[in-house]
């Protein structure tokens, strides 16, 4: 109990700490109520830290979970609309953690209908705030297609959207890990959640809750993958190098797509669209990086070279760096 707590104490220091440098340059304009972004931020790191606990065993794994989600783009990118929008997406995963680490044994079968208690609570949450005549996200907002383009570059999206879709770079190499070791242990549960939480994003509102909202779900099952495969990549051995070469070549193929996005948006006339070219450039320098990240730890599988040490240095490093200059960029560029 001592060490979990320790743990928990020293995540919610970091990511306090990061989130007041993220926001510290625009400290001189913000208005009382955008001192919360900060609270949201890391309230939504801790809520995904703690609820990846209950798959992640490693102290990295959980930390990079939060933060791919507390400090992602599209929770970073709620404050496009009104600090509270935030803190609604911040306690999704606190909602989930009377499911994830609730009733055992016997009652067990309760965990189910308390998946639901997000849904519900979203719910009441915005019919208070309908009744206080507080609209922190318009009810029309919602995900559509064109918006799946942040999946690939959500840098390039920022500031031309606040509903802001997708991970950064670096942790779809571990998302994809995590995802295939979710299909191989068949947790139906959290495929089905994801789903309703991904369908609820492109439909109309009801209940006057803001389609977008629901994003916050789908987004937190995606975190706890990405800290679910950071671990699993760490500890693959030479019989799972199959599905790190598939992470790798995925990696590289996603570098090569932005590449061709940027060489067309540097042909617009006079050079109009430079801005956006560059910034896909930025993206396939960090997929290349996940890409030979996710090739070293296949050769070393491959070699059977466990170095468990390494591989975590290697991860970490190239996550921490790609969070780092992704949410700083996101920052500045909304607000």
């Amino acid at each position: 109990m001592g060490r979990a707590l320790s743990k928990f104490a020293a995540a919610a220091v970091i990511y306090a700490g990061f989130a007041v440098y993220l926001y510290q340059p625009h400290f001189k304009n913000f208005d009382k109520l955008q001192y919360l972004m900060l609270v949201n931020a890391a309230l939504a790191s801790l809520g995904c830290f703690v609820l990846s606990r209950r798959w992640v065993a490693s102290f990295a794994g959980s930390f990079f979970a939060g933060a791919i989600y507390g400090f992602g783009p599209f929770s970073l990118g709620l404050a496009g609309y009104h600090p509270l929008a935030g803190l609604l997406a911040a306690a999704v995963p606190w909602l989930f953690c009377p499911a994830v680490f609730g009733p055992k044994g016997k009652w067990q079968w309760l965990r189910i209908p308390l998946s639901a208690l997000p849904f519900l609570a979203m719910v009441a949450l915005f019919q208070v705030l309908t009744y206080y005549r507080l609209f922190v996200i318009p009810t029309q907002s919602r995900l559509h297609f064109a918006d799946l383009a942040g999946l690939l570059a959500p840098l390039v999206m920022a500031g031309r959207t606040p509903s802001l879709l997708g991970f950064y770079h670096i942790p779809i190499a571990a998302l994809l890990m995590g995802a295939s070791m979710l299909l191989a242990a068949r947790r139906f549960g959290v495929m089905a959640i994801f789903a309703l939480g991904t369908i609820l994003a492109f439909c109309k509102p009801f209940f006057n809750v803001s389609p977008i909202i629901w994003l916050a779900i789908p987004v937190v099952c995606c975190s706890a993958l990405a800290g679910v495969g950071m671990q699993g990549l760490v500890s693959a051995g030479s019989a799972d190098r199959k599905w790190i070469l598939l992470t790798a070549i995925i990696m590289g193929t996603l570098a090569i797509v932005t590449l061709l996005f940027a060489t067309k948006y540097f042909q617009v006339f006079a050079g109009l669209a430079s801005g956006y070219a560059r910034l896909f450039v930025q993206t396939a320098v960090m997929y290349v990086l996940g890409a030979i990240a996710a090739a070293i730890i296949f050769f070393m599988a491959r070699a059977k070279l466990r170095l468990q040490p390494l591989r975590w240095a290697i991860l970490c490093t190239a996550t921490a760096v790609d969070i780092f200059f992704g949410a700083t960029f996101i920052i500045d560029r909304i607000l």
